[in-house]
């Protein structure tokens, strides 16, 4: 299927106006994108039944669907919020992937690096704000999946704390852990689409009681902490004074405060590029993602036996054939993080973390280096994804 606009970030156009053309709205003026997970009404009209199929990605799952008979509660908000829709952007098949490439609706272009990816799997969405197509798009994130597209596209991305906003009229991925978030170019955009999306009146930003630097964390990077740690701390004593810094060695403290993870410990996490317990956190999200996404997903992959790309048909399929798991250990170390977190960082200290290890990867890269950078990839996007905590 061709592209249908420059940048190949859409998989489909039209306009859906917002619900009230009052100009004291505070999203009035600005356009967005919503990706193709994402539930849509052809109107915006909350009674109107014919809505667009959401495409998941790929062919075979739109052609096996029906249209959608509602609107998400999170593309509701924005309409009424004054924000006019202009499309849904393409996405990774079934949301199970980071990198954005698509073999069936094309990779959108890295409006920063076009030999690179864009990031998936809300690829689209971040591709068509980084090459100002719109003002703000919505995406979704399950294991990274804004967070790593606003990054390698050089924007801005924010997946809230799990179960803050409604994934109702999205389709699940991984339940524990698939979240609605959005990207922009301008930080007040970013924070004003927020307000919306979180039901949040205006108040005063909070002065931040404590911040962490984890530097083993900063250590996985290829990029040299000069350039990031290093900027970073000299913000924040601009900002702050130096006496609100903390330096952490989170893997440490990850072992440490959550016991529960030495049943992932033993499972090749002894690489030299990683950090075990980190490593061994990424484990645990990936396996539950694994289990929940059979659960969601097997019946359909099973009976339809759609064409995948094949980078992911055989993780995809390695998934539905996977043994049942017991998934209260997971269940353990969820809990066991998100208080080790909370008792850390208290009501107003915040931890800062790379996002990803280093620069996009190339189109294309081999697979063997490719795993290496997932790797690590993952085991700083876990933090945020099996605390369930906002980043």
């Amino acid at each position: 299927m061709a592209k249908t606009s420059e940048s190949g970030a859409f998989v489909e156009k039209f306009i859906l106006q917002p619900t009230s053309s009052s100009q004291q709205l505070p999203l009035s003026g600005l356009t967005f994108a919503v990706k193709d997970i994402i539930y849509m009404l052809k109107h915006g009209n909350r009674f109107d039944v014919d809505g667009y199929v959401t495409g998941f990605g790929n062919p075979d799952w739109k052609r096996t669907h029906s249209a959608a008979t509602l609107t998400a509660p999170a593309v509701l908000d924005v309409l009424e919020g004054g924000a006019t829709c202009v499309g849904k952007t393409i996405m990774d098949e079934m949301a199970y992937c980071i990198n954005g490439e698509n073999i069936h609706y094309g990779t959108p272009t890295n409006p920063c690096a076009p030999d690179r990816v864009p990031g998936g799997s809300s690829s689209g969405s971040a591709v068509a704000v980084g090459a100002g197509l719109v003002d703000f798009s919505l995406g979704s994130d399950t294991g990274g999946s804004v967070r790593v597209p606003a990054s390698y596209c050089g924007i801005l991305g924010f997946r809230p704390s799990h179960d803050a906003i409604s994934t109702s009229g999205v389709i699940p991925m991984a339940q524990s852990f698939d979240t609605v978030g959005w990207f922009a170019r301008d930080p007040a955009v970013l924070n004003r689409v927020g307000r919306v999306l979180l039901h949040l009146p205006n108040v005063n930003p909070v002065r931040p009681s404590q911040i962490f630097i984890p530097e083993d964390c900063f250590s996985l990077s290829s990029i040299p902490s000069a350039r990031t740690a290093g900027v970073l701390i000299k913000s924040i004593e601009k900002l702050f004074g130096g006496s609100i810094l903390k330096h952490v060695n989170l893997g440490d403290y990850v072992k440490e405060k959550v016991p529960s993870l030495h049943h992932f410990m033993a499972k090749g996490n002894d690489h030299a590029y990683n950090i075990p317990s980190l490593a061994a956190l990424s484990s645990s999200m990936r396996l539950l993602q694994r289990y929940e996404f059979k659960k969601n997903h097997a019946e359909w992959i099973t009976t339809v036996n759609p064409n995948l790309g094949p980078r992911l048909s055989e993780r995809i399929w390695d998934a539905v054939r996977s043994p049942e798991e017991n998934i209260g250990i997971y269940r353990s170390v969820q809990t066991e993080l998100r208080a080790a977190l909370t008792d850390l960082l208290k009501d107003e200290g915040i931890l800062v973390l790379p996002t990803v290890p280093g620069d996009p990867p190339k189109l294309q890269m081999d697979l063997a280096s490719l795993e290496v950078f997932r790797a690590r990839a993952f085991s700083l996007l876990s933090i945020a994804g099996v605390s369930g905590f906002c980043q």
